[in-house]
């Protein structure tokens, strides 16, 4: 692939990630979410952070099943709407569904375990956006950079915990991301066994 060619898809990429939040704002502006469109709004973003991460996770099993090594490059702008969307998420539930009510919001991260481990996901995902850069990266060290982003993995995990809590009854969709993630864990801690001590064979994310 040409640098003009990966620039366009990088481009085009960066625009539909934005077409979840572009329909979610379209619905609450034209009161189309239904009777509880701030819950709609809430459970949307949550939903599109979730998709992210595990969409940003499939990139290294993709990219070695298929030889194809620019779609690492795609990565890091995966994981960066990831933290997008968890930030937009969060900031939903503070603003329109607590106003701002910091009190009770402390209550419900000790109280609620779907929030408590939902809270954990975007608590080790500042460190990680925050290193996200060529530079942080530089400073830190390759080694110490990538111990630090297979938190990935923990995120992961909490994510579909904060889902699988909160829906309660039915738990279809949340255990179709707990396979997914399963899957996609699984294949790294394959290819980690099979690279043999003293090599790092799991990608980052």
């Amino acid at each position: 692939m040409s640098p003009r060619q990966f620039t366009a898809l990088k481009s085009g990429l960066f625009l539909l990630c934005l077409v979840p939040l572009a329909n979610l704002v379209y619905g609450l502006i034209a009161d189309t979410l239904g009777a509880n469109p701030i819950e709609v709004l809430t459970r949307g973003l949550g939903d599109w952070t979730l998709r992210f991460l595990l969409i940003t996770l499939a990139v290294t099993p993709l990219r070695r099943l298929s030889g194809l090594g620019w779609l690492l490059r795609l990565r890091r702008l995966l994981g960066l709407y990831t933290f997008f969307y968890a930030l937009l998420h969060f900031a939903s539930y503070v603003w329109l569904d607590q106003f701002f009510d910091w009190a009770e919001i402390g209550k419900d991260i000790v109280k609620r375990p779907f929030i408590t481990v939902g809270f954990a996901s975007l608590l080790l995902l500042l460190p990680l956006a925050a290193t996200s850069t060529n530079a942080m990266m530089k400073r830190l060290g390759g080694r110490r950079w990538q111990v630090l982003h297979r938190a990935v993995y923990a995120i992961g995990i909490f994510a579909v915990l904060h889902f699988w809590w909160m829906v309660k009854k039915d738990i279809t969709e949340p255990a179709t991301y707990a396979v997914v993630l399963a899957l996609l864990l699984g294949m790294r801690l394959y290819w980690a066994l099979r690279s043999g001590p003293g090599r790092h064979g799991v990608g980052v994310s």
